[in-house]
């Protein structure tokens, strides 16, 4: 089940509070699976998104965890080596791992 699937079923149960959902990058599944637009509508939801703007921040991202101001650690939940590259992409590639850290 894809992310926008699952967020839209959590919406429904929780309908005094939310009333749109927002996605960010390419929601992965839908294409395949298809988006209950129908579903939507009746629950009277709004499905906002688009690309993440990572341009927009990256560099200064990048300048705060190089200079050790940002500790990025908890966006990881994986870490391999060089050698487990491999297990990185397949852990990502069945959902068991989000984003992998390459230590050197």
């Amino acid at each position: 089940m894809d992310r926008v699937t699952i967020a839209v079923s959590i919406v429904r149960s929780d309908r005094q509070t939310v009333e749109s959902i927002t996605t960010w990058g390419v929601p992965i599944g839908v294409a395949q699976e298809g988006l209950d637009v129908l579903g939507l509508f009746f629950a009277n939801l709004t499905l906002k998104g688009g690309p993440a703007p990572v341009r927009a921040y990256m560099p200064r991202l990048m300048d705060a965890v190089l200079s050790g101001n940002l500790d990025p650690s908890p966006i990881f939940d994986m870490t391999v080596g060089l050698d487990g590259i491999p297990d990185g992409y397949k852990a990502i590639d069945s959902r068991k791992a989000l984003k992998v850290l390459v230590k050197v």
